[in-house]
């Protein structure tokens, strides 16, 4: 009897030693449990039904995506260009494309210096500077003494004179550097020498006339040197053809301009021409002398077709 209410006694779930809930409290307990799977489980279904949805619109399905992808260009090369991986300096042609003028010739002029075997073979091989070239040079030398005159007062002045004398010396000094090029025996045509001894006496003719009179000492040997240059032109052009290129071109009367605005400095080279054409009769560049009408040259005769008339006919000895 005793063992049979020690079993109930053990059996009944309230007098557990481990379950102290009343029978109302273990029933809403498990309500509670099954509750919150229920809501556990209804929140998966709507996930999953969401999930569907969403994968079922038509911006996400797989032929939206597909062509929402950027379409590559099936006209782009295939080539890739090349890349500069490392640094390194220009290669020669290129390093020249990016150098001036200036650059060139210091760069050049630097190289014949230290190597003048290179210097040699340049000047051989460069072609032979023309007269608009080395006149060019002169005028570029010229438009540099021109800039440098101070503003305002007299120009001729020894102020003028102390601020422009280097670039009036750089200029002579290219003057007398270019002259003998164009002089024989290295300018074997006359009308070359003449044309460049020409335009370089412009240029001496432009040069001022200082106040101070030691300070015209450039200007006139720059003169007397032009002069000796006409004389040696004038001479060698005079063996050649009996002289007869001195007479195209109207020398005579540009020689004769020369020497009346350098103030007779050019009359040695007038002499020189006179002594060579004298044989063709009357004066070259005409005589202040004599009133007397030149006589028609031997070319002119020759073109006119007149030549030899109205001349006696002279026989034996002259």
């Amino acid at each position: 009897m005793n063992s049979v209410i020690a079993s109930q006694h053990i059996a009944a779930p309230h007098l557990l030693p481990n379950n102290r809930l009343s029978p109302s409290r273990s029933m809403l307990s498990s309500s509670n449990t099954m509750s919150s799977r229920k809501r556990k489980a209804d929140d998966e279904g709507s996930s999953g039904d969401n999930d569907d949805r969403m994968s079922a619109s038509p911006s996400n399905s797989p032929a939206m995506a597909l062509r929402s992808l950027p379409q590559q260009n099936s006209s782009r090369s295939t080539k890739r260009m090349r890349t500069n991986v490392t640094g390194r300096p220009l290669a020669l042609p290129r390093l020249l494309e990016t150098l001036g003028a200036d650059d060139m010739r210091n760069i050049l002029r630097s190289i014949c210096e230290r190597h003048p075997d290179i210097g040699t073979e340049v000047v051989s091989t460069a072609p032979r500077p023309s007269v608009p070239s080395a006149l060019n040079v002169l005028n570029n030398y010229e438009t540099t003494f021109r800039a440098s005159f101070p503003f305002g007062g007299r120009s001729s002045s020894d102020y003028s004179y102390n601020r422009v004398r280097q670039t009036l010396i750089d200029l002579l000094e290219a003057l007398k550097d270019f002259t003998p090029h164009f002089l024989p025996p290295n300018e074997t045509q006359a009308a070359t020498s003449l044309n460049f001894l020409d335009g370089a006496t412009e240029i001496i003719h432009r040069l001022p006339d200082w106040d101070t009179y030691q300070h015209n000492r450039h200007k006139q040997e720059a003169y007397e040197e032009m002069a000796k240059a006409w004389a040696s032109v004038i001479h060698e052009a005079a063996k050649r053809a009996g002289g007869i290129q001195l007479q195209y071109g109207g020398w005579d009367q540009k020689l004769s301009k020369h020497n009346e605005i350098s103030g007779g400095r050019m009359q040695g080279a007038i002499n020189e021409l006179r002594g060579s054409l004298g044989w063709m009769g009357g004066d070259p560049v005409g005589s202040a002398s004599s009133g007397a009408v030149e006589p028609m040259s031997i070319r002119q005769q020759l073109l006119s077709g007149t030549y030899g008339m109205g001349a006696p006919v002279r026989v034996g000895p002259w």
